[in-house]
C-alpha cells in the first residue's frame, strides 16, 4: 500500500488557505463567480493540477479522457511522471505527453494492466474514476472485500466495493438519491471537486492522540497529547456496583502531575464489561464513577465497556452516559465501544446516543485470527474492519468524535486469546537468528516471522499512517494508544 506524499510547501498551503492564490473571475472566461465549482477550479488551477485551456478558459463541462484523469491525479497525489517514460501498455506510445504519469500511476498500483491496453484517448467513467481514486489512496484489497456492502443507488451493477468507498469517503457523490451514474463522464469541474475534498480531507490538521497509561515506567514524551486515561480503577460489583481503586494516591498523582505538565487532561480511565452492567443500575454506576473522579481529583472520565450484547445493557450505558455527561459538565468524558463489525452483530452500544454524550466516542476492535499457507495471520485492527466501522458511524456518530483505538504493542497467537508482546520484547525477538520483517499491504500490517515460535503482529510507522489517512478520508483522524508504557518507539513517532 502507497503513502501518499505532501506536494506543498507550507508558504504555498498557508498562501491557499489565506486565498491569496485563488485567480480572479477575468483569467477562466467561462467561470462565473457564482458557478458551483468555481472554488474548487480556481484552487485547483492554483495548485497546478490543472492548466488553464489556449483561449483562456478553464474548459467547464468538457468530458475527461481516462489519459488526462490519471494525469491530475497524479499532480494531486504528488506522484511525479517517470522521465522517460517506459511502455506499459500496447497502446501507449512512451512519447505521449501522459506516457509518464500513466507508467507512474501503474507503479504505484492505481490501474492495473490485465488485458494489456489503457484506452488513454476514452472518455473516463464516474466507475472507472472512482476505481482509480480508490485504488491510488490503497485500498483496492478492501474494495475487493466489501462488493456485497450496500449502496443507495440501484443503477450500479459493477466496481460496487470502489464505489461504495469513493461514496462512503465522500469523494464522489450520486447523480440523485438512487443514482450513481457509473457509465456517465466526469468533466473538468467535476474533477476539480473530487481533487478537492480529497486534499481538504488528507491535509485537515484537525487530529489528536490520546494515550492510555498505567504507571511511570517507560512513560514516553505526552507533549502533543489531548488527552491521557490512567488506568487506576475497575468496576466491580458485590449487591451494588462499585468502583475498585487499583493504584495508590501516591502513584495517582505523581502521574496527574505528568499529564498536566505536558499539557493534556488527566481522566480517570476505568473499564468494566456486561457483567456490571444491569438494569436499574445507570444512577447508582454514574454516582460512583464520578465520585472517583472527584475523589482523585482528575480532570475527567474514560469509561470503557466491552461484551455489551443486549438490548437492555445498551439501554443502562445510553443513561448511564447521559448521567455523566451531566454530571462532569464541562469537563471531558470518553467512552469506549466495541466497534461495530461486518462478520457479527453488536446490540450493546447505541452508538449515536454515546456519540451525543461523549466528547470523544473510542472504538476497540476485535482481534481475531485466521490460518493462510499454515500460518496465522492475525493483523491488529485490520484496515478493513476499521473501513467498515467508519463507514458504518457515517453520519451517525460526529466523524470528529470518533476515535480509534489501536493496539500500542504486537501480539502473537498460541492459543485462543493473543499474548502481548512489548516493545522491548520485540526488539530483542527481532535480533533473533532467522527472525524476518514483513509488511503485508493485504492487511497494511507489519509482522514478523522467525524459525520457531508463531507468528507476531504488530502496527508499524507505516500501518500507523494508514490507519490515520483513512480516518482522514471520513473526516477524522484521532488515535488513541492501548497501552503508552510499553508501546513500539516507531508507533510513538508516527502518532499524528
Amino acid at each position: 500500500m502507497k503513502r501518499l506524499k505532501r506536494v506543498l510547501s507550507c508558504l504555498l498551503l498557508c498562501a491557499l488557505l489565506a486565498g491569496l492564490l485563488t485567480l480572479p473571475a477575468s483569467a477562466l472566461s467561462d467561470v462565473p463567480e457564482d458557478f458551483w465549482a468555481k472554488a474548487d477550479i480556481d484552487r485547483c488551477v492554483a495548485l497546478r493540477y490543472f492548466y488553464p485551456e489556449s483561449d483562456g478558459s478553464f474548459g467547464v463541462g468538457k468530458e475527461m479522457s481516462r489519459a488526462e484523469f490519471l494525469v491530475v491525479l497524479c499532480r494531486a497525489l504528488g506522484w511525479k511522471p517517470t522521465s522517460p517514460a517506459r511502455a506499459v501498455y500496447d497502446d501507449v506510445s512512451e512519447k505521449e505527453w501522459y506516457a509518464g504519469a500513466i507508467e507512474t500511476a501503474f507503479r504505484q498500483g492505481a490501474i492495473t494492466a490485465q488485458d494489456g491496453s489503457f484506452r488513454p484517448d476514452a472518455l473516463i467513467t464516474r466507475s472507472e474514476a472512482a476505481s482509480m481514486l480508490v485504488r491510488a489512496l490503497g485500498y483496492g484489497s478492501v474494495a475487493g472485500l466489501i462488493q456485497d456492502m450496500s449502496l443507495p443507488f440501484r443503477d450500479v451493477k459493477a466496481n460496487n466495493g470502489y464505489i461504495v468507498m469513493a461514496y462512503g469517503m465522500g469523494l464522489m457523490d450520486g447523480t440523485s438519491v438512487t443514482a450513481f451514474s457509473p457509465e456517465g463522464h466526469v468533466t473538468r469541474e467535476q474533477a476539480a471537486a473530487i481533487l478537492m475534498r480529497l486534499y481538504d480531507k488528507l491535509h485537515d490538521p484537525t487530529t489528536s492522540r490520546v494515550g492510555i497509561t498505567g504507571s511511570m515506567e517507560n512513560l514516553p514524551d505526552l507533549k502533543g497529547y489531548e488527552a491521557v486515561g490512567i488506568a487506576a480503577a475497575k468496576l466491580t460489583y458485590n449487591g451494588e456496583p462499585q468502583v475498585s481503586v487499583s493504584m495508590s494516591d501516591k502513584e495517582s498523582l505523581t502521574l496527574r502531575n505528568a499529564v498536566s505538565a505536558a499539557g493534556a487532561k488527566a481522566l480517570l480511565y476505568v473499564t468494566g464489561g456486561g457483567y456490571h452492567i444491569r438494569e436499574g443500575d445507570a444512577e447508582k454506576l454514574a454516582a460512583v464513577l464520578l465520585q472517583a473522579v472527584e475523589d482523585g481529583r482528575y480532570d475527567g472520565l474514560f469509561l470503557e465497556v466491552s461484551g455489551l450484547t443486549t438490548v437492555s445493557q445498551r439501554d443502562v450505558l445510553t443513561a448511564l452516559a447521559q448521567l455523566l455527561r451531566e454530571g462532569l459538565e464541562d469537563r471531558p468524558l470518553y467512552i469506549g465501544a466495541e466497534a461495530p463489525s461486518w462478520k457479527g452483530t453488536i446490540f450493546g452500544y447505541d452508538y449515536a446516543a454515546l456519540g451525543e454524550a461523549a466528547d470523544r466516542l473510542v472504538l476497540r476492535f476485535d482481534h481475531k485470527k485466521e490460518t493462510a499457507a499454515g500460518r496465522t495471520v492475525a493483523p491488529l485492527e485490520p484496515l478493513e474492519q476499521v473501513y467498515y466501522a467508519l463507514n458504518r458511524l457515517r453520519g451517525v456518530v460526529d466523524a470528529d468524535k470518533l476515535t480509534l483505538l489501536l493496539t500500542s504493542t504486537a501480539a502473537y497467537w498460541d492459543s485462543r486469546t493473543p499474548t502481548a508482546v512489548t516493545g522491548e520484547e520485540l526488539a530483542v525477538i527481532q535480533e533473533e537468528l532467522g527472525a524476518r520483517v514483513h509488511y503485508s499491504d493485504r492487511y497494511a500490517s507489519a509482522y514478523l516471522t522467525r524459525e520457531t515460535g508463531p507468528d507476531i503482529w504488530y502496527h508499524s510507522g507505516q500501518s500507523i499512517r494508514e490507519r490515520t489517512q483513512l480516518a482522514r478520508l471520513f473526516g477524522g483522524g484521532h488515535l488513541c494508544l492501548s497501552d503508552l508504557n510499553h508501546a513500539l518507539p516507531e508507533i510513538l513517532e508516527a502518532m499524528p
